[in-house]
């Protein structure tokens, strides 16, 4: 049986790499905001980053090497739930995640 994605589009990462990947990307994000953002919300940040993430996997897999089209959905689907949630500018959290995620 083909490879519905294509010859060369490897597998969809598993839920664990994701978390990971998400986990990560706040992270950086939170330390490029130079703001104090508790435990708790990140936590909570990253399972809505998580689900979002779950729901829209074959499409970011698609687009997986264009990182501002990654970051443009990012800005589109994640960031106004993230912002409202750590009580920050949704502009300057895009920004603070458009560098640390490189689109």
């Amino acid at each position: 049986m083909k490879n519905e994605l294509g010859k060369h589009a490897g597998s969809l990462p598993t839920a664990r790499t994701i978390r990971r990947a998400c986990g990560n990307e706040l992270y950086r994000t939170v330390k490029r905001l130079k703001a104090y953002v508790p435990e708790a919300k990140v936590k909570e940040a990253e399972e809505l980053y998580v689900r979002k993430v779950m729901m829209n996997l074959l499409w970011i897999h698609e687009h997986r090497s264009d990182r501002k089209k990654l970051a443009d959905w990012w800005d589109a689907e994640v960031a106004s739930g993230i912002a409202a949630l750590w009580e920050v500018e949704q502009d300057r959290l895009s920004r603070a995640f458009r560098d640390a995620f490189g689109g």
